[in-house]
């Protein structure tokens, strides 16, 4: 990508689009196109023909969408399907119809089979049931990515795909229903810690294993795939380390500074028993995360503390 190369960003203000703006900034780009949701409502058809066709950007990075954790997921179902639709849809043809060089696709490992072999490989891809919670969100990224790819072959674009496993960082969602399990985790210990609260009840049973990346790690990635990654198909973004639901709990306690009791609360739903990423792609294209859990975790407690205690 040429340092005066038109990038736009959509999703900029969120954790994963923002982390990729400050990433793009840091290697000296500056022809940022960015729109916030109230300007540009992305699942807007003529709104996104409008966009692209006045400003012709060169590399795009679809970072936006509609995101939540397992509450937000299973009670939103209809909305999760058709918003992320929408959204990739437009994005991605507008993009195919203004001759975007390339463009990178972001979806989540939520597309690959319930009871799919550990760690997930990229080829386990619609081998079988998905998790019923997040059925809806996992079918439109799984629709996101055989668009890239049908673009693909019947265009030329140059259009790929990136799964990110669970994510945390700068600018998380600490909404106290709609969050995913780590910020989830930091705002609830905190609150608790704050309230002089004897226990913490946390759904499910802790018995579950989750994958974390920090959200710049992720940003290093997708910079890094933009330039070394040309191909169809999908690419896993992880560590390929990870941790169970209760080791996650006490680690986020500890680094809070609570000290009450944790219950789980085994008559909610646990979700998927494991997800961990193969990352053997990633590590064969040369990269590798640099964030490890406890210290991203720290890091993204005093984004907390700066963004929702202090200011």
């Amino acid at each position: 990508m040429d340092k005066n190369a038109k990038i736009y960003i959509a999703g900029h203000r969120g954790m994963v689009g923002s982390a990729i703006y400050r990433k793009l900034e840091k290697e000296g780009f500056h022809n940022f196109i960015t729109r916030t949701s109230d300007t540009l409502d992305l699942r807007n058809q003529q709104q996104v023909a409008d966009f692209f066709a006045v400003e012709k950007p060169d590399y795009v990075f679809l970072a936006a969408a509609k995101v939540g954790g397992i509450v937000a997921n299973n009670t939103y179902r209809a909305e999760f399907l058709y918003d992320n639709l929408q959204i990739q849809n437009n994005v991605i043809h507008n993009s195919y119809l203004n001759g975007v060089k390339k463009l990178m696709f972001l979806g989540s490992s939520c597309i690959y089979p319930k009871l799919a072999p550990q760690p997930l490989k990229e080829e386990y891809l619609l081998t079988g049931l998905l998790e019923p919670t997040n059925e809806p969100y996992a079918i439109a990224k799984i629709a996101g990515i055989k668009m890239c790819d049908a673009y693909r072959a019947q265009y030329g674009c140059n259009f790929i795909s990136v799964m990110p496993t669970n994510l945390y960082g700068y600018n998380d969602n600490y909404h106290p229903q709609n969050s995913h399990v780590l910020p989830a985790l930091i705002r609830r210990f905190h609150e608790a810690k704050e309230g002089n609260l004897p226990a913490v009840t946390i759904w499910g049973t802790g018995s579950p294993r989750r994958e974390f990346l920090f959200a710049d790690d992720l940003a290093e990635a997708c910079y890094y795939l933009m330039q070394n990654y040309d191909e169809e198909g999908l690419v896993n973004i992880g560590t390929g380390e990870d941790i169970s639901i209760k080791d996650l709990a006490l680690l986020v306690k500890k680094i809070v500074g609570y000290e009450g009791e944790i219950n789980f609360d085994a008559t909610k739903p646990d979700g998927t028993p494991r997800k961990l990423m193969d990352v053997t792609k990633l590590h064969s294209k040369g990269w590798k995360h640099k964030i490890e859990l406890e210290d991203g975790i720290k890091l993204a407690y005093q984004d907390f503390l700066n963004k929702f205690v202090n200011n």
